[in-house]
């Protein structure tokens, strides 16, 4: 059984749908055994509460430097003993020593379609007006590994999802979670879980 660690920041939605996913059996071969939060009023702290996960506080706010916030990020993980990490809504970028130090073992999930509207500067509604403002008529989710490139490691699942006439950033955020996220997301951790993901260069391949 593999150990998942899950970063978290606010609410915790993705979260939630890992530990609805865990609940029904999608996840046979892992288990959330911590969360780990960068705020202490996060949301998300309650929801792990409510289903008994273990967390863990390293408050952004009670550090100067953000080298002293990232080591004891990594010091909070490490002590997590994770087979898997998971950045759900993790405000953060991570520092380079992380990403060496677990690679391939750290996943993301980002709401659009990379290589559009990621990187540096992309996150939350900033995305969804962004695909808004491009006038692309189908936008999505993605989930792939960490690497020290701000959305740039390979890619595991990818899901689209129509943008219609009188979508708002709000709107479109909420049926990316649901149409995409919330599917994919659990999805690709059961495959980790299972060993069938190969990552060769920067792509991944699903074993059968």
């Amino acid at each position: 059984m593999k150990r998942i660690t899950v970063l978290v920041s606010g609410g915790g939605t993705n979260l939630g749908a890992l530990i609805a996913a865990q609940e029904r059996g999608e996840i046979p071969g892992g288990a959330i055994t911590r969360v780990i939060s960068s705020s202490p009023d996060a949301y998300a702290l309650t929801r792990a509460a409510e289903h008994g996960i273990p967390t863990d506080v390293v408050d952004r706010k009670a550090f100067l430097q953000r080298e002293d916030f990232s080591r004891a990020i990594l010091n909070a993980i490490d002590s997590s003993q994770p087979d898997l990490i998971i950045l759900a809504g993790f405000m953060f970028i991570l520092p380079k020593e992380l990403t060496e130090k677990y690679p391939n073992r750290m996943i993301n999930v980002h709401p659009a379609l990379i290589p559009s509207f990621c990187g540096n500067g992309f996150y939350g509604l900033r995305v969804h007006q962004a695909a808004l403002d491009y006038g692309v008529k189908l936008t999505g989710a993605t989930v792939h590994f960490v690497s020290e490139v701000t959305d740039g490691g390979p890619i595991i699942l990818q899901k689209a999802v129509e943008i219609v006439e009188g979508d708002t950033a709000e709107i479109l955020q909420k049926r990316v979670m649901e149409q995409a996220e919330w599917i994919i997301l659990p999805r690709a951790v059961a495959l980790f879980c299972a060993d069938k993901l190969e990552v060769r260069g920067n792509k991944v391949y699903i074993k059968e």
